[in-house]
Parts: C-alpha cells; sequence; structure tokens
C-alpha cells in the first residue's frame, strides 16, 4: 500500500507541474496575441502574464510539496519542529502568490471600472487573515514544541538514570 500511496503522489505532483508549466506557456501565448491586437494595451498583457505566473508558482509549490512530503519522505516520522518548519514553508509561498495575485487584481480592476475594487480588497483581506492564521500557528506550534521538548527530555533523564541504577 505504501507504494501504490507514493506512486499516486508521485502522479498527482507530476500532474500539478505540468499544469503549472502550462499555465506559463499560456501566459505567455496570451500575452505575444494581446500585444499584437490593438484592443488591449501591452500593461495589460503584462498583467495577465504575472496572473499566469503567480498562480503557476503556487500549483508548483504544491506539486513540490506533495513530492518531498509524501513520494521522497513516505512515511518516515518527523519530529513536530521539522512538520512546522514544512508547512510554514508551503504556507508562506501560498500567502505570498495570494499577495501578489491580488496587486494584479487591483491594478487590473483600477484600470477597468474602479466601482469593482471590493473583490481585490476581500482577497487582500483573506491573504492577510492567511498570514495572520499562519503567525498564529507557528505561535502555538513552537509553544507545545517547547513543552513537548521539556518533557521528553525529563524523561529521557529518567531513562538514563534507571539504566545507571540497574547497572
Amino acid at each position: 500500500m505504501t507504494y501504490l500511496s507514493r506512486a499516486v503522489f508521485a502522479g498527482a505532483s507530476l500532474l500539478l507541474l505540468l499544469s503549472a508549466m502550462a499555465l506559463i506557456g499560456f501566459g505567455v501565448s496570451d500575452a505575444i496575441q494581446s500585444i499584437r491586437s490593438p484592443e488591449q494595451s501591452g500593461a495589460d498583457a503584462v498583467l495577465d502574464v504575472l496572473g499566469y505566473v503567480i498562480v503557476a508558482i503556487a500549483v508548483f509549490d504544491v506539486a513540490k510539496y506533495i513530492f518531498e512530503d509524501e513520494v521522497r519522505r513516505g512515511n518516515d516520522k518527523r519530529s513536530a519542529a521539522e512538520a512546522r518548519r514544512s508547512l510554514t514553508k508551503f504556507l508562506s509561498t501560498i500567502v505570498i502568490a495570494l499577495f501578489l495575485e491580488a496587486l494584479v487584481v487591483v491594478f487590473k480592476t483600477a484600470r477597468a471600472d474602479v466601482s469593482q475594487l471590493i473583490y481585490p480588497t476581500a482577497l487582500l483581506l483573506a491573504s492577510v487573515l492567511v498570514l495572520v492564521g499562519l503567525g498564529a500557528f507557528q505561535r502555538f506550534s513552537a509553544t507545545v514544541e517547547e513543552k513537548v521538548g521539556d518533557d521528553d527530555e525529563a524523561e529521557e533523564r529518567k531513562e538514563k538514570a534507571r539504566r545507571r541504577s540497574d547497572a
């Protein structure tokens, strides 16, 4: 079952990687077509490409996260600190992508219809909430790690003392 699970995650990771590359290709293709057409300005084309690339980077990071944590590592046990660092790195990339995408949407919306700025603003607020949630996760998990680490060290000292007394 472990090999099947790893194969499924590897396939999903590869599919996401190919999708990210396709997004970049579509973005560049659309930009070239937009620059050639007189209806759209070059700035709009660049903003469209940025949107595609930002989403592609987020998708690529998800693929990388799945590959590293599920395929390469598999069932290896890892510490809470290692899991926290891995999740933090992953979420940080997603938060950065959210902020960048929100900025791109703000610029595009401001150029087209200012009355529609509520949606990009909501995306920015959602990004801030994810960032605050990540900060809370960091704080709470670090506190738990300290507590668990202290308990583990005390248990190790007791075990060493028992071994010495038995010898």
